[in-house]
């Protein structure tokens, strides 16, 4: 038998080592401490509808501080006074002006001719003077006539006074005897006819000389007619000659040199340079907040203006609303048309309001709930919001200040009211 090496073996006793087991029972009690606090976490985690990346979300704290609500955002220069000149009539144009030209008020730009309308100028002209050759002659004729009516009146009282005179004379001498009686009723007839004559001589001269005022009236109206007539020829004859209406700048041509236009035809713009405005576009939603006579700010070449709301458009293009500003006092001489410049018009400012960043989550859920964050678990609760911003909104109720909110991303949780957010 081969012998082994137990009888060589001897037990080695191993001295007990304090440090070590001090080391290996506090990992034990560490162990056990991260237990007992995972377990809350853990169950947590289980009881979560569903489990987002924290990546995908944004998150902002609430605030208590100033609150101001304004709109930033560029505009342009535009004239508040920019007319358009049109053809009054038909015809070949002569332009007196190019694009770019400085313009007073008055000026000639264009030259409109139209030798239909020149001609028929001097036709009524002619077809004036002619009525008033008329009316004169009228005149003229009444005069006479009157004279003719009250000659005719006027032998009628000689007449009457002559046979009155002959009467007493024959009733006189029949007294006396000297005539018969038939005498005396001749020269009675001879009176009443004279008396007749008289009337009617009186009655032809009003009615005749009331006839004769209407005719010459009648005649001065179609007279006068005639004249409004050449006068409103003449004015189409002078509006042939296209004038400026303001001081400015010739803005853009419409036609080209010695064209033939149509009647209303466009031909050419006024810029009106001491009437500038700035426009900007707004978004819908805060469209609704802006009213005219609003304050603004308006900067640019390193300058800044005050301005007002003047005007802003009732219709929605693209989301947006047209608005426009005008400048407080003296537009300013350096700007030009469609020169950018910023604008910012103060639509509230107060202090100690509570507030949040502004998000997605507003128009998510209308303003009407939030996330709230805690521990890595997204709680749905209930809010109600107030003014917006550009970049923060108001909290009225369902949070307090220093909670922490999703503000983007919130839709990716569905109708989910606990989340859990994975780091």
């Amino acid at each position: 038998m081969i012998r082994d090496t137990s009888a060589q073996d001897r037990l080695v006793a191993v001295a007990p080592n304090r440090k070590r087991k001090l080391i290996l029972a506090g990992a034990a009690v560490a162990v056990l401490v991260a237990i007992g606090f995972s377990v809350p976490k853990i169950a947590t985690m289980f009881s979560a509808d569903t489990s987002v990346s924290a990546s995908r979300l944004t998150f902002a704290t609430v605030t208590r501080g100033p609150f101001v609500r304004d709109i930033a955002a560029e505009g342009k220069v535009v004239a508040a006074v920019s007319p358009t000149l049109y053809a009054p009539y038909g015809g070949a144009v002569v332009m007196q002006v190019h694009a770019g030209d400085v313009v007073k008020k008055g000026q000639v730009l264009a030259i409109v001719t139209s030798p239909e309308l020149t001609n028929k100028l001097a036709q009524e002209q002619s077809a004036a003077d002619a009525m008033q050759v008329e009316y004169l002659r009228a005149q003229v004729d009444a005069k006479k006539k009157r004279s003719e009516l009250q000659k005719a009146f006027d032998n009628a009282v000689v007449d009457q006074t002559a046979s009155e005179r002959d009467l007493k004379r024959y009733q006189g001498a029949f007294e006396k005897g000297a005539v018969p009686v038939a005498d005396v009723d001749k020269a009675k007839s001879a009176l009443d006819k004279a008396a007749i004559t008289q009337k009617h001589a009186q009655s032809d001269l009003t009615v005749d000389n009331d006839s004769l005022t209407f005719d010459i009236q009648a005649k001065k109206l179609a007279h006068d007619r005639q004249v409004l007539l050449v006068k409103d020829l003449q004015r189409q004859v002078e509006d042939l000659n296209v004038k400026s209406p303001v001081d400015g700048q010739v803005g853009q041509l419409f036609i080209a040199e010695r064209a033939t236009v149509a009647k209303d035809a466009q031909l050419v713009s006024v810029i009106d340079l001491t009437a500038l405005e700035v426009e900007m576009k707004v978004p819908e939603s805060f469209a609704r907040d802006l009213a005219i006579g609003m304050p603004g700010e308006i900067t640019g070449n390193g300058k800044e203006w005050k301005g007002k709301v003047s005007a802003i458009s009732p219709e929605v293009v693209n989301g947006e609303v047209a608005a426009r500003l005008r400048f407080d006092g003296q537009s300013p001489s350096q700007l030009r048309q469609s020169q950018r410049l910023s604008v910012r018009i103060l639509l509230d400012s107060r202090a100690n309001v509570l507030t949040v960043q502004r998000g997605s989550f507003v128009d998510e859920s209308a303003g009407r709930y939030a996330y709230v964050v805690n521990d890595g678990m997204a709680d749905r609760r209930d809010i109600r919001v107030g003014a917006s911003s550009i970049d923060k909104v108001e909290i009225l109720d369902g949070l307090k200040e220093g909670d922490s909110i999703v503000v983007s991303g919130a839709d990716t949780f569905g109708d989910a009211k606990h989340v859990a957010i994975a780091r």
